[in-house]
């Protein structure tokens, strides 16, 4: 018999969606069209494409000629920031801003191209003050993301947009929306901004297909030549089987959307609170009323991350530290350290993220397991 598992790492990437799943298979079982030829089979394939497309679109508050589909988030993100500053750019030369908490996916590309970071609030919200100061007509793009991928903190863009219509108006917003797709109505939600990243593989959808929404016709340098793809912005023969399980998971979760917030959030307090009390020096990262409904972030103190994990994972409990793309390091989350946790606090850190494959099953686990497990590592350590 083997061994049940706990998966709590939903941030990371999540289990596909069946519509989804469905949607791919049925995709890949025809005859596969390149949408850009011009023969009956390709034109069916261009179809299919559009169709994911308006989903998309509409889900997005977006018209689908704005869609553009990616590899993922990361390049998603990358598109919009270098697509705007970098070499070639229409604001070549000009600045990006975003707050010290950004994905690496942003916070990289801001930094390469000599931009400006701001400071964030304790509870993991942009310092407003902080942002004003670094608006200017210097600058041309300010990121925001609409949910953080570590501490679950959504971030209104409306006071973002506002502060920018008065001391940069010609300057564009970007949202990396990849953790707020699962969670949000992006169309109310990311509203403000004019352009929207997103990665299937967080909401059900399948990896290695992403988007990058662009409102009100913002021009973009493309990242990828070689093609005329996407109306010039991204070269090369699209992904249709993930475009299509893409628009089929937001789809999906846009319609369970109100009754999954509701019984995750119930059970993240549940997760949450069940810890706080059976683990003395335990301490929450940010304002959960602020959070999205899945995100339950800790920081354990007198203990080591890896080491937590490391146990976690023999009793089948799979969890992280911070972000899916640091949680290998060493170094403490740069997410904590904006928000002015310790280095010392931060390096007990936990990331528990659930989604819609989360049973009250597996919270019970992870309430009789980590207690137990934080107090071996401490005796240890003592």
């Amino acid at each position: 018999m083997s061994e049940p598992q706990t998966y709590l790492d939903h941030a990371a990437t999540t289990v596909m969606h069946p519509a989804a799943l469905e949607a791919m298979v049925a995709e890949m079982q025809r005859v596969q069209g390149n949408p850009t030829g011009a023969h009956r089979i390709a034109r069916d394939a261009r179809r299919r494409l559009d169709d994911a497309r308006e989903i998309i679109g509409d889900l997005t508050g977006s018209d689908p000629g704005g869609v553009i589909f990616t590899g993922g988030g990361t390049e998603a993100d990358n598109l919009a920031i270098t697509g705007l500053v970098g070499p070639g750019a229409p604001a070549e030369g000009k600045l990006a801003v975003c707050p010290a908490t950004e994905h690496h996916a942003v916070l990289h590309p801001v930094q390469a191209h000599g931009g400006r970071v701001v400071g964030v609030n304790p509870d993991g919200t942009v310092d407003l003050d902080a942002l004003a100061q670094a608006l200017d007509a210097e600058v041309a793009v300010v990121s925001v993301m609409v949910a953080n991928n570590e501490s679950g903190v959504i971030q209104p863009l409306e006071p973002v947009r506002a502060l920018m219509d008065e001391r940069a108006p010609d300057a564009v917003l970007h949202t990396d929306a990849v953790q707020g797709a699962v969670w949000l109505d992006l169309a109310e939600a990311a509203a403000p901004a004019d352009l929207l990243a997103l990665s299937a593989h967080k909401f059900g959808g399948p990896m290695g297909v992403g988007a990058l929404i662009v409102k009100h016709d913002t021009k973009l340098a493309p990242l990828l030549l070689g093609g005329g793809q996407e109306r010039e912005r991204r070269a090369g023969t699209q992904n249709v089987p993930g475009a299509v399980a893409m628009a089929a998971a937001l789809a999906a979760y846009a319609r369970d959307r109100a009754s999954e917030n509701a019984r995750l959030a119930a059970e993240r307090d549940r997760l949450a609170d069940g810890l706080l009390a059976a683990v003395p020096n335990t301490f929450e990262s940010g304002d959960r009323a602020k959070k999205v409904p899945g995100s339950c972030h800790l920081c354990f103190d007198g203990i080591e991350s890896e080491a937590l994990l490391f146990l976690l994972e023999r009793e089948g409990i799979y969890a992280s530290a911070a972000s899916s793309c640091s949680s290998g390091a060493q170094e403490p989350s740069h997410v904590l350290a904006a928000m002015g946790v310790s280095r010392e606090r931060a390096q007990g850190s936990l990331r528990l993220s659930l989604g819609r494959a989360t049973t009250s099953t597996d919270i019970d686990r992870a309430l009789a397991i980590i207690p137990p497990a934080v107090a071996h590592l401490r005796e240890a350590g003592s």
